[in-house]
């Protein structure tokens, strides 16, 4: 997948890694001369300039791209360049400051396909919502736990199954529970998983991998580890 991502600060530059570390194709868009420099010395390719402009965006191949991530610290950069993309087809992530909370959240939250805290959830976090998907990374809540909400599919070996006979490794457990389009909540054993159905899981990242596999039925070539949680300090185009 072909991703432009707005912003070269911590966020933005350690997702690029992460994507880029999958094999995807990453430009980034930055006007701070010593981001600049640090991507572009990761052998990055980076537009300079303004993240809000489209004469940036465009140069940037957003024509061609799967999807833009708006991950600076100005939140009017972020949307502006979200509006921008959605004008070109592009899946689009926005992040907003954790300070802004649920207002600015229901603020935008219908205007782009996801808006992210990547300060809670850091780079993995962030590459989740660009990638779209599945599996998502909540909360790092100690250096080897994670909390992630997954999402049930056709091709998980528990598609079924109920509650009640689901069984996890010993380092995980279910937190929350919630059918298709439906609030979360306390699930009880008697509850089907069913595609689409949604479980937040607390989990050790050493048996993410198995998690992963049994409730999304995706065998992945490593577990979700080493999200970073550290904010975004700088980055405002």
């Amino acid at each position: 997948m072909r991703f432009v991502i707005i912003g070269a600060g911590r966020v933005g530059l350690r997702t690029a890694r992460v994507l880029r570390d999958e094999g995807h194709e990453v430009t980034l868009i930055e006007r701070d001369d010593g981001m600049i420099r640090r991507a572009r010395n990761e052998a990055f390719s980076v537009v300079e300039g303004d993240g809000s402009q489209e004469t940036v965006i465009e140069e940037a191949g957003i024509a061609n791209a799967d999807v833009l991530g708006a991950l600076t610290g100005d939140l009017n950069v972020n949307f502006t360049a979200c509006m921008i993309a959605k004008h070109h087809g592009c899946r689009t992530v926005m992040r907003i400051d954790e300070a802004y909370r649920e207002g600015i959240y229901r603020k935008y939250a219908d205007e782009v396909d996801e808006v992210i805290y990547p300060e809670r959830l850091g780079a993995l976090g962030a590459k989740n919502a660009l990638l779209g998907g599945t599996i998502r990374a909540i909360a790092d809540v100690a250096p080897h736990l994670q909390v992630l909400e997954l999402t049930i599919t056709d091709q998980a070996p528990v598609n079924g199954y109920a509650m009640g006979e689901l069984q996890l490794p010993a380092d995980a457990t279910v937190l929350a529970f919630g059918k298709q389009d439906r609030t979360l909540g306390i699930p009880s054993e008697d509850e089907s998983l069913e595609v689409g159905d949604r479980l937040v899981v607390l989990a050790d990242f050493d048996v993410l991998s198995e998690v992963r596999q049994l409730l999304v039925g995706e065998t992945a070539s490593r577990a979700l580890v080493g999200a970073d949680a550290s904010g975004d300090s700088g980055g405002v185009n």
